[in-house]
């Protein structure tokens, strides 16, 4: 079976300051990888390189055998198949949780109306929040609104998830409840890349850990 996601040999610098040597790695599709490490390892820059929010250069990356720095390549449809999750929510202040969540189905997708509101209806389902449909993100706690940017991401219908240290920005006792959404969604089958200091979590969900060091695995 192909990987879903695929790294090799790959090198990434900021200037002079070479924060990716020659990372290695695959994920299986359904497979649950957390990568783990000290902060400046290199962690989230690796999985930025996945969808391309940054550029590499050298080395191969791969999502499901198609090469992320194909020039034919459609970044919409890569961003579309590989979700990601950031340490802040990115929520448009101005926009209720629906508006937020079926922006890019209507945008991206060219979904109607109607059925972008269905798909916002089934992605707060998955994450527990159908009854905050209609709210504005100011009304959520820091917790939900993370949640919120998870339902944003599955409207989408990703085939990968990235989640970049969705919890650190968050009260320790809001953690549990984004925790428990990750956990559904591995178990239901969800292929997933997560960079964590959550160990627990790590220990309990990945089938595999990766630990990276001075940008290195």
């Amino acid at each position: 079976m192909s990987a879903a996601v695929s790294l090799r040999d790959v090198h990434k610098r900021f200037g002079e300051v070479e924060v990716l040597k020659g990372v290695s790695f695959d994920v299986a599709p359904g497979e649950v990888v957390a990568v783990i490490g000290r902060s400046g390892s290199g962690k989230s820059t690796a999985l930025r390189c996945v969808n391309r929010l940054e550029t590499i250069q050298s080395g191969e990356i791969e999502v499901h055998g198609r090469r992320v720095d194909d020039p034919a390549l459609d970044l919409r449809a890569l961003r579309r198949d590989v979700g990601m999750v950031f340490q802040s929510y990115n929520l448009f202040p101005h926009l209720t949780v629906a508006e937020n969540i079926t922006l890019a189905p209507r945008r991206v997708r060219k979904a109607p109306q109607a059925e972008a509101r269905h798909i916002a209806v089934e992605a707060l389902a998955r994450v527990g929040l159908s009854d905050k449909i209609d709210a504005y993100p100011e009304q959520l706690s820091g917790g939900q609104q993370q949640r919120v940017a998870i339902a944003r991401s599955l409207a989408m219908q990703p085939k990968v998830m990235l989640f970049d240290e969705v919890t650190s920005a968050l009260d320790p006792h809001l953690t549990g409840e984004v925790l428990k959404v990750m956990e559904a969604l591995a178990k239901g089958g969800m292929t997933m890349l997560v960079v964590t200091h959550e160990m627990a979590f790590a220990r309990r969900v990945a089938d595999r850990v990766i630990f990276m060091h001075t940008g290195k695995v």
